[in-house]
């Protein structure tokens, strides 16, 4: 065992990744619908190597006066009244979200979140109007940093779509199950996870100190 192990929160800057995909009905946060959400955080080993963590779940009941946008719920194939999604009030799936990062980001010694997501701008937008909304006050993500793993897989892999990166990476991606917002974070963890520890691989991280 190292002496000294590495330590996440020394990897980005005290940035604790979570990360986050969304499924939605329509592209406006503002105005349109949540319908699921899936997080996944990440643990680093003591060799430096990180690893997908805890998994975070929820099905959401479209907001009061949200819009559902027929051709979103076509893509998706998300039926928002279907009582067998389980789905529960917006506010109670962003509270239990915000306390269980916040607990796991304490844990990691780190001082705020930053969601990772692929088009992250996109996640990040309805999760910020959903915390909002819920007008939760101590929300662990940082409001307009993100890290987005469709320009790191551009960098690294020359792929920009979630499923070719995944399969430039050696990750299996079975597109049957894509749309999943738990089977997209997933996926997107692992890609992220790839990207972070073949750049430590190839002698990337950590930097050298030139001074």
């Amino acid at each position: 065992m190292s002496a000294n192990p590495p330590l996440l929160s020394q990897r980005f800057r005290g940035y604790f990744p979570v990360v986050i995909d969304v499924e939605t009905a329509g592209f406006n946060a503002g105005t349109d619908a949540l319908l699921e959400l899936a997080a996944v955080t990440v643990k680093m080993d003591e060799d430096g190597i990180l690893h997908p963590d805890q998994t975070f779940h929820y099905h959401i009941d479209p907001f009061e006066g949200s819009i559902l946008e027929p051709a979103a719920l076509e893509f998706n194939g998300i039926d928002p009244n279907c009582a067998l999604r389980g789905a529960i009030e917006e506010s109670e799936a962003m509270k239990d979200l915000c306390k269980g990062i916040r607990k796991a980001q304490k844990n990691a010694d780190c001082q705020r979140s930053v969601i990772v997501a692929h088009n992250a701008t996109f996640d990040q937008s309805f999760v910020n109007a959903a915390i909002e909304r819920c007008n939760i006050k101590r929300t662990p993500f940082h409001p307009f940093v993100s890290f987005d793993t469709t320009s790191l897989a551009g960098l690294a892999l020359g792929q920009t779509v979630l499923v070719k990166a995944c399969r430039a990476a050696g990750i299996a991606f079975d597109q049957n199950e894509a749309h999943s917002a738990l089977y997209d974070a997933q996926k997107t963890t692992e890609l992220f996870c790839y990207m972070v520890n073949r750049y430590k691989a190839l002698g990337g991280w950590p930097v050298e100190d030139k001074e």
